[in-house]
């Protein structure tokens, strides 16, 4: 049996992503390991049809994290026995390489994202100008790999002539169920940093007659409370914090619109196509997103979201209330993603990820 270890920065509990490759894979005769790291918050780990391994660090942020807890990878990974190692994202593609170099065994890179055009690191320049050295010197040695978009996929093979698939961050197609609606409102799921539009989707919310759940966590919560605050808008958001899959799941059909608003500054938000549009489309919920190349490809197939243009707070507003309002237009898109999920699920997109590890096995 085939032994694959894939590695992570997060402690495992709520990477849906992760989630599903293993068990995919775990369900198609590998052994799989997921490598993760253990906060002072982790909740225990649920049993999973995979192996899941936490990493204790005393560095949990910045430069001193970075270099402790690849190295705590790198002492782990020495004395498993391997036949695949696979980095997920750059933070973790140094111990990855250097493993399968020492043990010669075939490596996979999994980019979640185009990390060196996250905001959060272009706005850093010396730190960006570190990431984009490490990008440059391993990305092109690690010939076989997948990412979540055909845009990100083009990026990689523009910058390092890299061939990647592209396997899309995709729900497992579960049966809906009939929730009651007690009222309307607006949700936002997914990670609360950087880029994420918030500082104009909290003003917009003064111009919209609705509340706004949002169920999340990032670097960008401090910052999110004030702009709450600010905006007297404490009776209006609800802040709800990471919940599990079934409870995010639930809420979303509760919801009667899904947001998700991100900002045109680097790269990876204008070519990233991020789990929540497609959570939303699964929860039936039709979104408003922006008017990017993945989103708009999408929605020309299947018009599931109204797509914006611009980050404005009225821009977001008048769309919000477009949708609130219009019952007609959102019992169409509605229905459309009704149909659309039934095509854009995880039992259909799992289909590439086995065709891909079984290639690498036979070359």
């Amino acid at each position: 049996m085939k032994k694959i270890y894939f590695t992570v920065t997060n402690d495992l509990t709520y990477d849906q992503r992760m989630h599903r490759i293993c068990t995919s894979l775990a369900e198609n005769g590998y052994a799989v390991t997921l490598v993760g790291r253990k906060l002072r918050t982790s909740l225990p780990l649920t049993e999973k049809k995979f192996k899941q391994k936490r990493l204790t660090c005393w560095f949990n942020k910045g430069k001193l994290f970075y270099a402790e807890y690849n190295l705590r990878i790198l002492f782990y990974l020495l004395f498993q026995k391997i036949n695949i190692i696979c980095a997920i994202d750059l933070d973790t593609i140094i111990p990855c390489y250097t493993i399968s170099k020492l043990k010669k065994i075939k490596r996979v890179y999994d980019a979640h994202e185009l990390f060196t055009e996250l905001k959060e690191v272009i706005t850093r320049p010396s730190i960006q100008r570190v990431w984009l050295w490490v990008e440059r010197k391993l990305v092109p040695k690690f010939k076989n790999g997948y990412t979540v978009s055909e845009g990100i996929s083009k990026e990689f093979q523009h910058r390092y002539g890299v061939n990647y698939e592209t396997i899309r961050n995709m729900p497992l197609l579960k049966e809906l169920f009939t929730i009651p609606q007690k009222e309307k409102f607006i949700i936002y799921q997914g990670a609360v940093n950087e880029a994420r539009g918030f500082e104009s989707l909290i003003p917009a919310m003064k111009m919209v007659d609705c509340r706004l759940v949002i169920c999340g966590d990032g670097n960008f919560m401090t910052q999110l409370k004030e702009l709450i605050k600010e905006n007297n808008l404490g009776d209006k958001v609800e802040l709800r914090g990471m919940l599990g899959p079934d409870e995010l799941l639930s809420i979303s059909q509760q919801a009667y619109i899904g947001v998700a608003v991100a900002e045109n500054e680097g790269m990876n938000q204008y070519l990233a196509l991020p789990n929540k549009f497609f959570d939303y489309l699964h929860a039936g919920l039709p979104q408003i997103t922006m008017k990017f190349p993945e989103y708009l490809k999408i929605n020309q197939q299947y018009k599931v979201a109204l797509l914006i243009h611009d980050l404005h707070p009225l821009t977001i507003a008048q769309a919000l209330n477009n949708l609130l309002n219009d019952d007609v237009l959102h019992k169409e898109l509605h229905n459309n993603c009704l149909k659309a999920r039934k095509e854009l699920n995880w039992q259909n997109e799992e289909k590439k990820l086995l065709s891909f590890y079984q290639s690498l096995i036979n070359n």
